[in-house]
């Protein structure tokens, strides 16, 4: 495994845009790329973790589109984006006018992050941390796409989430394809403010028309990346 993160990101991305969100230039994996192949034994072998922010997943396109769409969700507001991945999210934040925060724990998304907001002209401060084990940050926004793949994960951050509700704005986008996230879709909590209709909408239209990366090996993955599908 490359010892620079920036250096592998570069080396295994190419600069694309969803089909969902344009305006925005991220480092992804596509079709001429190894990683777009890459099974997860592959990956297990380099010692790669999955390459989650490699990819422009549906929820992450479509609540990126819903803040570009809507900037008065976010615009003056500090904001903690979670399991920010590429960063589609958080950059689309940050274009709304927003101070955003984009917490991730990988190293390569950390380098996706950095390259991805430097493409785009924008400032995110990345949080390297275990932000649910935080007790706030003082965020008015807490944002979440494609965050409900993996039922410990999920579990922990509805129970997160449902405490930092209460006295933020939180607007939370996920795909419900697993018993975890139809039961993540029916909690709410009375402070939370989310855009569901809309934003349902908005994943329906950035679902994949033809073939994209199948993942093959742990059951918990996402299962279809949906940029380069326009």
């Amino acid at each position: 495994m490359p010892s620079d993160a920036r250096d592998f990101v570069l080396a295994n991305t190419v600069p694309a845009a969803s089909p969902l969100v344009p305006e925005i230039k991220l480092h992804l994996a596509t079709e001429v790329t190894p990683l777009w192949q890459a099974t997860e034994a592959a990956l297990e072998r380099h010692q790669l973790p999955p390459p989650y922010w490699a990819f422009a997943w549906a929820g992450g396109q479509a609540l990126a589109r819903h803040l570009l769409d809507h900037p008065e969700l976010v615009a003056g507001r500090r904001v903690l984006d979670f399991g920010a991945g590429c960063g589609i999210v958080a950059i689309a934040a940050a274009k709304a006018g927003a101070r955003v925060a984009a917490a991730e724990i990988d190293s390569f998304a950390v380098a996706a992050l950095s390259l991805n907001s430097a493409a785009n002209g924008v400032d995110l401060a990345i949080e390297t941390g275990d932000v649910l084990a935080q007790d706030g940050g003082g965020w008015d926004v807490i944002l979440a796409g494609d965050m409900c793949y993996e039922r410990p994960l999920a579990e922990r951050l509805l129970v997160w989430l449902e405490v930092r509700a209460r006295g933020v704005r939180w607007c939370c986008s996920a795909i419900p394809a697993a018993p975890i996230c139809r039961k993540a879709a029916s909690r709410r909590s009375p402070a939370t403010s989310c855009r569901r209709r809309s934003i349902s909408r908005t994943v329906s239209r950035a679902r994949p028309r033809c073939g994209a990366l199948r993942r093959r090996g742990k059951a918990g993955m996402p299962p279809v990346p949906t940029h380069m599908m326009g």
